[in-house]
């Protein structure tokens, strides 16, 4: 068996095949599939990374709890 690799996002139940390797992949033709699921702890580390790098943009220095705090209130309020 010859092996491609390629990342994909499951929609509704099924992995789609990328365009390019489709034609090589004919109706009918015998495949193995593994599949190898990223760790949650691994999602989370990543999640953790990104939050960290967004709280040191320069941006997110300048605003203040007062004005955290009075964005979510008025988003609470509908304005």
């Amino acid at each position: 068996m010859e092996a491609i690799e390629f990342q994909t996002k499951i929609k509704n139940g099924t992995i789609e095949i990328p365009d390019i390797y489709q034609p090589d992949l004919t109706e009918g033709a015998q495949v193995k599939v593994i599949v190898l699921k990223q760790p949650r702890s691994q999602l989370i580390r990543a999640f953790k990374a990104l939050l960290k790098e967004t709280q040191a943009l320069p941006e997110a220095q300048a605003i203040t709890e007062a004005e955290i705090a009075d964005e979510i209130e008025a988003y609470r309020a509908g304005q």
